[in-house]
């Protein structure tokens, strides 16, 4: 069953990408707005973005640890996306929507811990 799934992970590893690039982009535009009530909003999509390139490495290199860093990411882009449907930009509502994606991909290999 792991190999199977370990077979199968291009759709976690692209979803890993959207969200890692919507992230940094929406970090990037909070700043960007010099509004302090975006701070939050920046600093969960800089540790999203972290959890999201490190779990996107371990895929790549199908790492017997994969499953582990897929349940942080899916953990912090959980986190993230419910930051960022508290506010209405554009760069916002597509980072919630790349990392609810990257969450529900996560999940599926979540399980895969290694013991």
């Amino acid at each position: 069953m792991v190999q199977q799934a370990q077979d199968d992970l291009s759709a976690c590893i692209t979803a890993c990408q959207d969200a890692l690039r919507a992230c940094l982009d929406c970090a990037a535009s909070d700043l960007r707005d010099v509004n302090p009530h975006m701070a939050q909003c920046a600093l969960i999509n800089l540790d999203c973005a972290d959890a999201c390139d490190a779990t996107l490495k371990a895929l790549a290199r199908r790492s017997i640890h994969h499953g582990d860093f897929c349940a942080l990411c899916q953990h912090l882009c959980r986190a993230c996306a419910a930051e960022c449907a508290k506010h209405k930009t554009d760069h916002c509502v597509r980072c919630r929507q790349a990392c609810e994606r990257c969450a529900e991909a996560c999940a599926k290999h979540a399980s895969e811990r290694h013991t």
